[in-house]
């Protein structure tokens, strides 16, 4: 099993978007073939900065994911409102 843990700093003012463009990737990614589950977390000192951790059974799963024209379709509609890239890092337990 895999974690990838994605990094998202949102626009002053876009809070609302960006939650509608949450729960459209969480519904594209439920049937994503080796997701398993995610867990969505805020900073408490810097509320634009989110974290979300996803759970996958291979980095096989999630770069198929990640290619994805799902995966693409739900982050053109999150690009517009970050404020710089989303930051990605894929860790495993050991």
């Amino acid at each position: 099993m895999i974690k990838v843990i994605i990094e998202r700093n949102i626009a002053e003012g876009l809070e609302p978007n960006y939650l509608q463009a949450a729960r459209d990737t969480l519904k594209a990614v439920l049937d994503a073939p080796g997701y398993i589950s995610s867990e969505s977390l805020v900073d408490i000192n810097k509320p634009n900065h989110k974290l979300i951790i996803t759970n996958w059974t291979s980095i096989q799963a999630w770069d198929r994911w990640y290619q994805s024209a799902e995966r693409k379709q739900v982050i053109s509609q999150i690009a517009p409102i970050l404020d710089g890239d989303e930051k990605i890092t894929i860790t495993e337990i050991r």
